[in-house]
């Protein structure tokens, strides 16, 4: 999958500006993973836009409403089960790199991204693995934000936490004005 077919699907469920910013992130992380671990780019980079995109409009049946829908337009079963793993409610295994990055990227990258937000400067060229890791200790810091997922994914991806932080506020810094992170 090319990134314009996955950004068209994006675009066509998905209005709301900060979904869209959350998108561009894992997109801009899962590139940044594929080319360390010697990957298909724009696959990965396709994914990371996709994983969310049926949230808006099916909240309630994401992402299962979401697989029916690229099922439909036909996308592939290795895109459809990565994105069916990134959520552990729904019991999909993620036994692929892909799909072991995506879930690895996907709440860090909202984290981090709120983290960079209470920042005075709202610039992500600020933020360190400490303020992180520090924040990820506060429960009243982005509350709704799963912990444990944040730290399960690195953990399922064989990757030590703080240097996957570090990747990951790395892989965001390329897209940081487009996603809002760099006044």
């Amino acid at each position: 999958m090319k990134r314009a077919e996955a950004l068209s699907i994006l675009q066509e469920y998905t209005k709301s500006e900060s979904l869209l910013k959350h998108a561009f992130a894992v997109e801009a992380a899962m590139r940044a993973y594929a080319q360390k671990f010697g990957e298909d780019e724009e696959l990965w980079g396709s994914v990371g836009l996709l994983h969310d995109f049926d949230y808006e409009q099916y909240p309630d049946e994401h992402p299962t409403k979401g697989q029916e829908i690229l099922k439909e337009k036909g996308v592939s079963e290795e895109i459809r089960t990565a994105i069916m793993g990134h959520a552990d409610y729904t019991g999909v295994p993620r036994e692929t790199l892909m799909a072991k990055t995506l879930y690895a990227v996907d709440e860090l990258s909202g984290f981090v991204t709120a983290v960079t937000l209470v920042r005075p400067t709202r610039a992500l060229s600020e933020v360190k693995v400490k303020s992180v890791k520090k924040k990820m200790k506060d429960k009243r810091f982005a509350a709704k934000v799963n912990r444990e997922e944040i730290t399960r994914g690195a953990e399922e991806l064989g990757v030590d936490f703080a240097e996957h932080v570090e990747f990951v506020v790395n892989a965001l810094k390329p897209v940081a004005t487009e996603i809002g992170l760099n006044p």
